[in-house]
């Protein structure tokens, strides 16, 4: 078995780093130092984006029939790793082309797919989540924002929190309950929803984390047409759980981590901290943990390679992106010692950014939780 990259996908990955240096602004370090919810970061998502979809790239691993190039999934992991090892260009781009585009092409009706796709491909519009809730959490079924079904209507009264993205998002992936006497996973459905729409009120939440990264989100009698509706109403836990499945694999949070890891390592070299055995047992340590990771993500996108259902290794991949995230977040502050209190710094910075990888698509505990079930067929009491 050949484990190598071929010729071509190495110099599509040569092609990729050319561009980044290209088109990345002098200040992009501080600009991302911000956060991918940053007011500048959310901006140059647009024009970057569209300069990628110009140059073939941004959906390439989608249908030709959607605007893509029906590359393998593989292609799509170089890009990622490559956007995430430098802070994430795309901004929340990254997940219209990673789930939200993929679960409208398979729920979608024909209409939405011409609507959203086209943009979503051009790099043109940009999107968030409503998932979470203030007593649900990543509780993901225990939601209680309601859509009440008016003629060709539905009304949705209700409020998300936690949600990343929203203040510049003109879309909101929108999970709802359409059956008022459904309880858990069932009467779900997701919404398709302009931001824009009368009745949304977005507030930001003060975090350590990053400018406007978290948000809360009301909705207060917000009418939309049923041709939002993704999927057959009721059956949104079906269209989220098929959604998921691409986005927990969908931040190269690793290939970040690795980079991360090589400028620590420099650090110490220079302060000569390698004379120290425990300094050094720490960095193989993590050194070990990103391959890890990688070799686990680079398994379930060999899954999607050959188009075979998912298992739960995409929830052993998740758990172990977040493990060397947060030992390389915690690693720098060891190194920089005193000089990690100051903010912005380089320490700071990668550790306030590693602590958001617990809870972004699902906390840890609850990809641990879907291991022990779906992995190790564990009894639930």
């Amino acid at each position: 078995m050949e484990f190598d990259w071929s010729q071509d996908d190495i110099q599509h990955r040569r092609d990729i780093r050319e561009f980044l240096q290209q088109e990345l602004p002098a200040n992009w370090e501080e600009m991302s130092q911000h956060g991918p919810g940053g007011d500048s970061q959310a901006a140059f998502s647009r024009t970057f984006c569209n300069r990628m979809a110009q140059k073939g790239w941004l959906t390439q691993h989608w249908p030709s029939a959607y605007g893509g190039r029906d590359c393998e999934p593989w292609r799509h992991s170089i890009v990622g790793e490559e956007m995430w090892s430098v802070g994430e260009p795309r901004g929340s781009q990254y997940m219209n082309v990673n789930w939200i585009g993929p679960a409208i092409m398979t729920y979608g009706s024909a209409a939405q797919k011409q609507l959203h796709l086209p943009k979503i491909s051009a790099g043109q519009v940009l999107w968030c989540q409503g998932f979470s809730e203030p007593e649900a959490g990543s509780d993901l079924a225990a939601l209680r924002t309601r859509a009440e079904k008016i003629d060709d209507h539905y009304v949705i009264n209700g409020s998300k929190i936690w949600t990343s993205y929203c203040n510049h998002a003109d879309y909101i992936f929108l999970l709802v309950r359409t059956d008022p006497q459904s309880n858990r996973h069932r009467g779900i459905s997701v919404l398709l929803v302009p931001m824009d729409t009368p009745g949304i009120v977005v507030h930001e939440i003060p975090s350590v984390v990053g400018e406007r990264y978290f948000h809360e989100v009301f909705f207060t009698d917000v009418t939309v047409p049923t041709g939002v509706l993704l999927g057959a109403e009721h059956n949104g836990w079906e269209v989220v759980n098929h959604a998921l499945q691409f986005e927990r694999i969908g931040a190269a949070r690793y290939a970040r981590a690795a980079v991360t890891l090589d400028k620590l390592a420099a650090v110490a070299a220079e302060r000569g901290m390698l004379h120290d055995p425990i300094v050094v047992d720490r960095l193989g340590e993590a050194r070990a943990l990103c391959e890890a990771a990688r070799v686990l993500v680079y398994k379930v996108i060999d899954i999607r390679a050959q188009d075979r259902p998912p298992t739960a290794d995409t929830q052993l991949a998740r758990v172990l992106s977040t493990t060397c995230d947060n030992a390389i977040g915690r690693l720098a502050l060891e190194i920089f010692g005193p000089e990690s209190l100051e903010y912005a710094s380089f320490a700071d910075t990668n550790f306030r950014m590693a602590m958001t990888a617990g809870v972004a698509v699902g906390a840890t505990e609850v990809q641990l939780n879907l291991i022990a079930s779906r992995f190790l067929d564990l009894p639930k009491d």
